[in-house]
Formats: C-alpha cells, sequence, structure tokens
C-alpha cells in the first residue's frame, strides 16, 4: 500500500473525516489557509455543488499535506510526482484522480496561473454504462426495508428519478398532491425543476406523513429541523440490497438510471426523460439509449407509406 493510501485512502468513503484533513492542512501548511479560503468562494460564486466544492478542496489539501507545501508553491515536478503516485495506487478511485486535476487547474486560474493550469494532464472523459435495475429487483428492493419512511424514501428516488441530494432537500411543501408534481428547488447548477408524481406514491407519501409527522423536510435528520444526509439514504438502500439478495454493481444512483431507461422502454421521448432529470444537455441522456431495450421498427422505404396513411 503506498503512502497515499495508507495515509488517506480512507477519505473517499468517510466525508466527516475529510473535514478534519481541511482543518490538519490550515494547521500545518503556511498560507493554506487564506488560499483555500479564495479557492472556496470563487468555485461558490461560480455555482458549482457544494459536493463538488467539498471533493475538490479535500484534495488540495491532501496535496498541501502530502508536500507540506500550498499549491501555490508547488512546482511542475512535485505535481506530476505526486499525480503519479495517486494513478499508481489500486486503492484510489479514478474520481479521486480527477478530481485532484480538476481541483488544482480551478485553483491556479483563480490565479492567474493559466500556464499551470495547461501543464496539468488532461482528463479523458470515460462514459461507463449505467447499471439498471429490472422492475423485478426493484420490486424486491422496496419491499426489504421494514419502516415505512425507508420504503417512501427508496420508490420516490426510483418513481420521480431524483438525486441523493435532491431527496434529502425535499420540503413538505414542495409536494404538490393535487397537480401531480414535485418542484426540485436549486439542484446541481443551481436550476429547479417539476417532475412527476406517482399517484402510488403519493399516496405512500400522504400515509408517511400523518404517521411520521415530519415538519419542514419530507424526511427528517437526526437534529430537529435538519435534513436527511446523503449517508443515511446510502445506508438505507445499502441494507435493502443486503436484504433483498439482489447481486449487483449499484449504488442509490442506480434508482436514477433504472427511472430514465424504463420510461425510455415505456415509449417516452428522450427530451421530456432529460427535463424530468434536470440534465443541462441532451447527450447526458443519450446513454440511456445503449442500455434500454427498444424495439426496432423494421426499415422501409418513406415513399411506402406516403398514400397509405
Amino acid at each position: 500500500m503506498s503512502k497515499i493510501s495508507k495515509n488517506y485512502g480512507w477519505l473517499n468513503t468517510r466525508p466527516n473525516s475529510s473535514k478534519t484533513l481541511l482543518e490538519r492542512a490550515k494547521r500545518e501548511v503556511p498560507g493554506f489557509s487564506d488560499h483555500i479560503r479564495k479557492f472556496e468562494e470563487q468555485i461558490t460564486i461560480k455555482s458549482y455543488s457544494p459536493s463538488t466544492v467539498f471533493s475538490y478542496s479535500r484534495c488540495i489539501a491532501q496535496i498541501s499535506l502530502y508536500c507540506k507545501k500550498s499549491p501555490l508553491d508547488l512546482d511542475p515536478d512535485e505535481i506530476n510526482s505526486y499525480l503519479f503516485s495517486l494513478k499508481s495506487d489500486k486503492d484510489l478511485s479514478d474520481t479521486f484522480f480527477k478530481h485532484t486535476v480538476y481541483g488544482l487547474r480551478f485553483f491556479y486560474r483563480i490565479y492567474d496561473l493559466e500556464d499551470r493550469a495547461i501543464r496539468l494532464p488532461s482528463m479523458k472523459n470515460k462514459r461507463k454504462l449505467p447499471v439498471v435495475f429490472s422492475q423485478e429487483e426493484l420490486r424486491r428492493l422496496f419491499k426489504a426495508p421494514q419502516r415505512l419512511k425507508q420504503r417512501i424514501l427508496l420508490c420516490l428516488i426510483y418513481a420521480a428519478g431524483l438525486r441523493v441530494s435532491e431527496v434529502c432537500k425535499l420540503k413538505i411543501t414542495d409536494i404538490d398532491f393535487d397537480r401531480k408534481q414535485i418542484h426540485v428547488r436549486e439542484s446541481k447548477n443551481n436550476k429547479s425543476r417539476y417532475v412527476v408524481l406517482s399517484d402510488y406514491i403519493a399516496s405512500g407519501v400522504r400515509l408517511y406523513i400523518k404517521g411520521s409527522k415530519p415538519k419542514e423536510f419530507l424526511f427528517n435528520g437526526r437534529e430537529k429541523g435538519s435534513p436527511l444526509g446523503h449517508s443515511a439514504v446510502q445506508q438505507t438502500f445499502r441494507l435493502a440490497m443486503k436484504k433483498s439478495g439482489i447481486i449487483k454493481d449499484a449504488c442509490v444512483h442506480t434508482l436514477r438510471h433504472s427511472f430514465a431507461t424504463h420510461l425510455l422502454e415505456q415509449g417516452v421521448d428522450i427530451v421530456s426523460i432529460k427535463d424530468q432529470l434536470g440534465h443541462a444537455r441532451i447527450d447526458a441522456t443519450m446513454v440511456y439509449l445503449h442500455v434500454a431495450k427498444l424495439e426496432r421498427a423494421q426499415v422501409h422505404s418513406p415513399f411506402d407509406k406516403l398514400y397509405t396513411s
């Protein structure tokens, strides 16, 4: 195991420890506090999501602690050596490497150090095909949790194609039972949208609200008045997967992938699915064309239909 994974490899799965990492860098690396403050201000102003700000910040903290220098004081050889260590470490994910490169590139550009940003490696966009649940697997998954709150939580993510961050921030007032809509507010890229509310889910949500009596957020966290945490959603999903006996390389986001794929298979057009998902670009939605099982019409000349329709 390399020095990096030995000391910091667990960061990918323990967000609270990552916060401790930032505090360590502020204490131990000269100039880091001022630099990271400016970095977080600028990246937030440019409307990056809180999770992106967090991921980039922890990667910058790690390289600063590893080299015992602020990123402004690093020379190209030190950066290359560090990136090589990341790439060589099988215990660290490709995502961590990517966040490090993107974070450093953004960091140097806010300090007008474009030459350093350009020297960083370009990132190839390797998009994997999404994992999708079958309808039978979904029925088993949704049946697994004992508590109604957990069943409604997982069902709602699939039924409306929500991200984890979106379902956690949902408020009771965002559920419009009359218009059969859910108002998703200021999600990724600060965009809001309306998504469909299933009649079946609406009945379940009403029953859950009546029994659990949430106050402001639809799914309350441990502290009064706080939203449900991302880790709680992920834990609920993992336990449901284990209990249902589903063996797939799946995560909570697989429910959103399944929502899009199943709509496509049921004849909904790709543009409508894009709007429901809140994608900024249609090419992000097009990936589901590669996994959906669609019936292909036999190729024919359109002239054959010209006088028969």
